[in-house]
């Protein structure tokens, strides 16, 4: 069992009225020996104070418990003796059952013959009467009254300092919501507390990967969405303990960072929501995670640069949020792709996809591998200056596309960095290359006609002239230099990796049609091309925003 079931021999009871003497009885037999009562009324020879006196006791007792029937008073001392430094134990009847996969808070009171069944959460100061059951997967708030003989039917929420009384029986219903079309997307709106209240849920974004929703949720001038429900690839991502371990620690720091500055977080990063239990990700039925975070109003999101200026945003964005981690320790962080950015390990993959040849696809694509092999050696050039130490790790996004940032829609000044499954320790020049292959493309990355995709040398240098201004004084002369080679190789890379999934038969990324990850590997390949004639171009333009 989950919860603070303490042992200590010496306890405090605040209130020595009947249910004072019922918890005194039960510490008895739970092993209590120096048991007390502070109460305002009673004069007995046991009560050797007044409720307000609690803090004079702290150095005699160990610990100390709140019995008052009344919920909120319950709960009111409860935490004042929480706060005061008391150890609040939770006393469980000897014969009362309580799972021990359930959580047990602080100053609970479980008397005889109650029964609490598995994955059930008990926040502070509860109270489950005599003989009353609470089933499987139930939330009680904190100061809630489980009263005599009553049933707490599986699923239910009982918010805080709510009685349940003598004998009801509370049943969970859930509710049809719009757009919730399959179990699995239901299990995760409930698991995040939105079942009750949500008015309906849709797809949102244009993610390759994960599969999006929006939560909508009854504001005051009607419904507005308010969360964003997103079901991780576990074929991508197979280490989702690891990955919301790194989006929980670099948002909160985020934060801590932005309010420091003065600056909004409520808006200026995403804020990650736990479940009800706790969890940082719900789990379902077939083992897939889901996670949760605020929906930012009053944003937009661009698919493509259609105006300068928001390519200039996204070099400040990007780099204000390198300079915002410049000391967050990147060793924290879990490698949750391994070698992601391991452009000579991709060249290894690509090598054994193309003599693999799973789906008969590579007669399809001879021009696209022989392009691929003749640039061998430049796959190395970061992985080789990042294993001599030339290059260091930090803090990187690792998916720095003009579509994972959000734009303020009414100034479209760049607001807040998305899509952070890929935070992982990396090289600023990786992040940097990444923004340029997507953002300086005059097409999208799945544009058919080749004659559409060219690199943009002018959009190249407003993203420079944004990304040195936030960051030229945080990078090292070895960081800068690498930038224009970041831009080249990252955008090789991607080709590299649309071609091998399409010659693996389409595992990775999502797909419409079946030649569309080899359309996808052509406007790369096409953007490589051009950045090589104008390479020299390229590293005059970071010098000239040093």
């Amino acid at each position: 069992m989950k919860g603070n079931i303490d042992k200590m021999r010496s306890l405090l009871i605040l209130g020595a009225g009947g249910m004072g003497r019922m918890m005194q009885e039960t510490a008895l037999q739970l092993g209590y020996e120096d048991i007390a009562f502070l109460d305002d009324a009673k004069k007995e020879k046991d009560v050797i104070g007044k409720c307000c006196d609690y803090e004079a006791f702290l150095q005699d007792y160990d610990a100390a418990i709140a019995a008052f029937g009344d919920n909120n008073m319950r709960l009111l001392w409860t935490e004042r003796l929480m706060e005061a430094g008391y150890g609040v134990p939770a006393l469980i009847h000897p014969s009362a059952i309580v799972s021990p996969n359930a959580t047990v808070g602080q100053g609970c009171f479980v008397l005889q013959r109650a029964v609490v069944n598995r994955d059930t959460i008990m926040e502070h100061a509860v109270l489950i009467n005599s003989g009353a059951v609470v089933d499987h997967d139930s939330h009680l708030g904190s100061g809630v009254h489980i009263g005599l003989g009553s049933v707490v039917k599986s699923n239910c929420t009982i918010p805080s300092g709510v009685k349940v009384e003598a004998g009801e029986v509370i049943f969970s219903t859930r509710r049809k919501i719009d757009g919730v079309d399959n179990r699995n997307l239901e299990d995760a709106v409930y698991a995040f507390g939105f079942g009750p209240k949500c008015s309906y849920v849709k797809p949102y974004g244009a993610g390759h990967i994960n599969e999006t929703y929006a939560v909508y949720m009854p504001g005051e001038e009607g419904d507005e969405p308010s969360y964003v429900l997103q079901r991780v690839n576990s074929n991508v991502f197979k280490d989702p303990d690891g990955v919301m371990e790194n989006i929980f620690g670099v948002t909160e720091y985020l934060r801590s960072v932005i309010r420091a500055e003065g600056g909004d977080p409520d808006r200026e990063t995403l804020a990650y929501i736990k479940t009800k239990t706790g969890c940082n990700y719900f789990e379902d039925a077939e083992g897939e995670p889901w996670r949760c975070s605020n929906f930012i109003s009053n944003s937009v999101c661009y698919q493509q640069v259609e105006q300068p200026e928001q390519f200039y945003q996204s070099g400040s964005s990007f780099g204000h949020f390198l300079k915002r981690l410049e000391n967050y320790p990147a060793e924290k962080l879990h490698e949750t792709i391994p070698d992601f950015h391991n452009t000579v390990k991709r060249f290894e993959t690509f090598r054994i996809a193309v003599k693999r040849d799973l789906k008969n696809r590579a007669n399809t694509c001879k021009k696209e591998i022989a392009f691929v092999e003749k640039r061998q050696e430049d796959c190395g050039v970061l992985v080789k200056q990042q294993e001599s130490g030339i290059l260091p790790l930090r803090v990187t996004h690792n998916d720095t596309k003009l579509n994972n940032i959000l734009f303020d829609e009414s100034t479209d000044k760049g607001l807040c960095i998305i899509d952070l499954d890929t935070i992982m320790p990396g090289l600023a020049a990786n992040d940097f290359g990444d923004s340029i292959r997507f953002g300086a493309a005059t097409a999208q990355e799945d544009e058919k006609n080749l004659d559409l995709v060219h690199f943009d040398i002018n959009l190249y240098e407003m993203y420079v002239k944004g990304y040195l201004e936030e960051t030229k004084d945080a990078l090292t002369d070895a960081e800068i230099k690498s930038l224009a080679w970041g831009a080249r190789i990252i955008t090789l890379e991607c080709g590299i990796r649309f071609l091998t999934d399409y010659l693996q038969g389409d595992t990775y990324f999502k797909t419409s049609y079946p030649e569309h990850n080899l359309v996808r590997a052509r406007t790369q390949f096409k953007l490589v091309y051009e950045m090589e004639q104008q390479f020299e171009e390229m590293q005059k333009i970071i010098q000239k925003y040093l």
